[in-house]
C-alpha cells in the first residue's frame, strides 16, 4: 500500500472515530442516506456488508465507489449536531481531501463539493454553511471587540468569500446571496473598528472582496441598485493600499455597469481605472485581465475604438507571454479566457471566423464547474460569430451549439448568459422557419420561461 492510500485510510478512520461511531453505526447512518436519497443497492444491503464495506476503506484495500462517496459526503456534511458545514476546516472539506489521497480526481471532487452544496441549500436553510465551524465563533467575539480582530479570523473571511464564489455555477445565485450576507455584514461591522497593520489591511482587502462579491450576487439576482452601491463600497473599503485587488474589483464593476446600465462611457472610464490599478499592482495576471477588459470596451458602443481594442489585446498577450509562475493572483485570469475576449473582438471588427476559431479555444479551455457561466457566455458568442462567417450550415450549427447555452442558462439563471443568448436567437431570426431554430425554441419555451 503507498503512503497516499494508507493517509487515507486513517483519514477516513479518524473522520468516524472524531465523532465516536462505530462501523455499524457509520454503516447505520450510510443506509439512512441511501435510502432518502434512493440508492436503492445500499437502502436494501444488509448492515454487515456495509460494514465489511467500511473495513476495506479504512484498511486501505480499496477506496469508496462513486456511490458510497456520496454517501460519506452527506453524512459529514453536517457536524453530530446536525449544522451544515462545508467551509474550510469542516468535516467535509477533511472528507474531499482523503477521497483525493485514495487517487479521487479533482473533477469528481468538484461534483461532489456541488451536488452536497446544492442539496443542502435547497430548502433555503443552512446559509452559513459555508462558513468554517471555528468562524462562526470567533465572529461573535470579534464582532463585540472590532479593535481586537485577529488575522485567524481574517483568515477566515477569506476562506468563506472564496467558498461562496467558488459555488457559482453550481448553487443558484439568489441561495449564494443569502448565504453571503453574514460575511458582508461582518465586514461592515468590522471595518468600523481600529485595528492596527497588518490586520487592519487584511480586512480591507476581504472586505473589498466580499462586497464585490455580494454586488455581483444582487446583479444577478435583479438588484441592480444594490450592485452598483455595493461595487462602490468594495473601491472605498479596498483604498489605494492593494491596486491588484482594487483591479479585479473595477473589472467586475466594469461588466456590471455596463450590463445594468447600458453606460458605454462609464464602463470605459471604470475599466480604464482598472488597467491604472493593475499597472500599480504586482500580479501580471490581472494586468492582462485589466487590458483584456478594456478591449471589449473599446469595440462596444459607437464610436468603436478597434485601434484601441487591438492595443489593448497586444498588451494583455505580452503580459500573459511573461513568467507568471507565483503571481500573487493566481487564477485571475488565463490564455484561455484572453481568447474569449479576442473572439468578441472580433465579432464587433469584422473579423468572423477568426473569431469563431479564438472563441471555440476559449469554450475548451473553460472545464471546471466554476466557469459554467462563462462557458456559456463564450459559446453564445460563438453562435453569433459562426453566423457572421456566412459559411454553408452556420446557422443551423449556431442553433444546435445554443442548446447547451438553454441547459447552462437554466441551471444557473445567469443574467449576462440570459442576455447573450437572447441575442444569439435575435440573430437566428432569419431563419425562424427552419426546423433547427423551432427546435431551439421549444427548448427554450421548456428550460426558460420566467428566466
Amino acid at each position: 500500500m503507498d503512503a497516499a492510500r494508507r493517509a487515507g485510510a486513517q483519514g477516513l478512520r479518524r473522520l468516524r472515530d472524531s465523532r465516536g461511531l462505530s462501523w455499524g453505526d457509520l454503516a447505520k447512518e450510510l443506509r439512512t442516506h441511501a435510502c432518502r436519497l434512493r440508492i436503492a443497492r445500499i437502502a436494501t444491503a444488509q448492515l454487515d456488508s456495509v460494514r465489511r464495506a467500511i473495513a476495506r476503506w479504512e484498511a486501505g484495500v480499496s477506496p469508496p465507489d462513486e456511490r458510497y462517496q456520496l454517501l460519506l459526503a452527506h453524512v459529514y456534511a453536517r457536524s453530530p449536531l446536525g449544522v451544515v458545514a462545508l467551509g474550510p476546516g469542516s468535516d467535509f472539506e477533511f472528507l474531499l481531501e482523503t477521497l483525493a489521497l485514495f487517487g479521487i480526481g479533482r473533477e469528481r471532487l468538484e461534483d461532489l463539493r456541488t451536488t452536497v452544496a446544492v442539496s443542502v441549500t435547497d430548502t433555503g436553510t443552512s446559509l452559513l454553511a459555508f462558513l468554517a465551524p471555528p468562524l462562526r465563533n470567533e465572529l461573535a467575539g470579534a464582532l463585540s471587540r472590532p479593535d481586537d480582530l485577529d488575522l485567524d479570523v481574517v483568515d477566515g473571511l477569506v476562506a468563506a468569500t472564496a467558498a461562496v464564489d467558488e459555488q457559482i455555477g453550481s448553487v443558484p445565485f439568489v441561495r449564494l446571496h443569502l448565504a453571503h450576507a453574514a460575511v458582508v455584514d461582518a465586514c461592515r461591522q468590522l471595518l468600523l473598528g481600529e485595528q492596527a497593520d497588518p490586520v487592519r489591511t487584511g480586512l480591507q482587502v476581504v472586505a473589498g472582496r466580499a462586497f464585490a462579491l455580494a454586488a455581483r450576487l444582487a446583479f444577478e439576482t435583479r438588484d441592480d441598485v444594490a450592485a452598483l452601491a455595493l461595487y462602490e463600497e468594495a473601491v472605498a473599503a479596498v483604498g489605494g493600499e492593494a491596486p491588484s485587488h482594487r483591479a479585479l474589483i473595477r473589472s467586475s464593476q466594469t461588466m456590471v455597469v455596463f450590463y445594468s446600465t447600458g453606460d458605454i462611457g462609464r464602463a470605459r472610464r471604470i475599466s480604464a481605472e482598472a488597467v491604472q490599478d493593475a499597472r500599480r499592482g504586482e500580479s501580471v495576471l490581472m494586468r492582462a485581465r485589466a487590458h483584456a477588459l478594456q478591449a471589449e470596451m473599446a469595440v462596444r458602443g459607437h464610436p468603436s475604438q478597434r485601434r484601441h481594442a487591438q492595443a489593448a489585446l497586444h498588451l494583455a498577450w505580452h503580459d500573459l507571454d511573461a513568467d507568471t509562475t507565483g503571481d500573487p493572483m493566481e487564477g485571475a485570469f488565463s490564455k484561455g479566457r484572453l481568447h474569449g475576449f479576442e473572439g468578441i473582438c472580433g465579432i464587433y471588427i469584422g473579423e468572423a471566423a477568426a473569431a469563431e476559431q479564438q472563441l471555440a479555444k476559449a469554450a475548451e479551455a473553460l472545464a471546471r464547474s466554476r466557469e459554467v457561466v462563462q462557458r456559456c457566455i463564450v459559446l453564445t458568442d460563438r453562435a453569433v460569430a459562426q453566423l457572421h462567417t456566412g459559411e454553408p450550415g452556420a446557422p443551423e450549427a449556431a442553433a444546435g451549439q445554443l442548446h447547451e447555452c438553454v441547459d447552462i442558462t437554466a441551471a444557473t439563471r445567469g443574467r449576462v448568459p440570459a442576455q447573450r443568448l437572447r441575442q444569439a436567437r435575435m440573430e437566428l431570426s432569419r431563419w425562424r422557419t427552419e426546423s433547427f431554430v423551432a427546435a431551439l425554441d421549444d427548448h427554450i419555451h421548456e428550460r426558460l420561461i420566467g428566466v
